[in-house]
């Protein structure tokens, strides 16, 4: 159930808006975030080949529903970039995006879609531990806050998880899909932090 799936996202969620996701310290040693300067091609070649072979499937479905439940795979589109957050910001950001994105490739589906999905599926749940082994904030002291921009995306977020129907479980499986790109972007732009942008 996606209740259950996403308990994780929303505990982060409910975490950074309280400004206590993570511990408020240096580096750790345990955090491995700077691997992602650059990420191999097989992985992205390999997302992309999950892309294509989930919207086949997801629009083919679509076009046989008698009842068509209209889907906005928009729902996480954000005007800003992550360029434009500060680099604590970044990591959050990453964070949040890497238990959505786990959640949701880890939901039932057909098997053509779990074969490929298989290996997408082992990179972001490796970065998503790699990225658990950082702190909250780099080069901030303790009392930081999310910027304006990123608090009001969480929140959108976390609205978008509380209603749990098989419909709206669709589109946010979807809607993650459609930005998968954009969340390895967003993963290499944290660990090159002042070097992106």
């Amino acid at each position: 159930m996606l209740c259950l799936s996403l308990t994780p996202l929303l505990v982060l969620v409910l975490g950074v808006s309280l400004g206590a996701a993570f511990p408020h310290d240096t580096l750790r040693k345990d955090c491995r975030l700077f691997k992602y300067q650059k990420i191999a091609s097989e992985e992205q070649n390999a997302t992309k080949e999950m892309m294509k072979e989930f919207f086949f499937s997801f629009f083919l479905r679509l076009s046989l529903q008698v009842n068509n439940h209209k889907c906005n795979t928009s729902l996480l589109h954000r005007k800003w970039k992550i360029e434009d957050l500060p680099i604590a910001d970044r990591v959050v950001l990453v964070a949040a995006e890497l238990n959505l994105t786990t959640a949701m490739l880890q939901l039932p589906a057909v098997p053509s879609f779990a074969e490929v999905c298989r290996r997408p599926l082992e990179f972001f749940t490796q970065a998503r531990e790699d990225v658990r082994g950082c702190p909250l904030s780099l080069q901030v002291d303790p009392s930081h806050q999310p910027s304006g921009r990123l608090r009001r995306w969480l929140h959108k977020l976390q609205e978008a998880m509380r209603t749990d129907t098989p419909e709206t479980t669709a589109c946010l499986r979807a809607s993650t899909i459609y930005n998968i790109l954009q969340v390895l972007n967003n993963l290499r732009c944290a660990a090159l932090q002042d070097k992106c942008g």
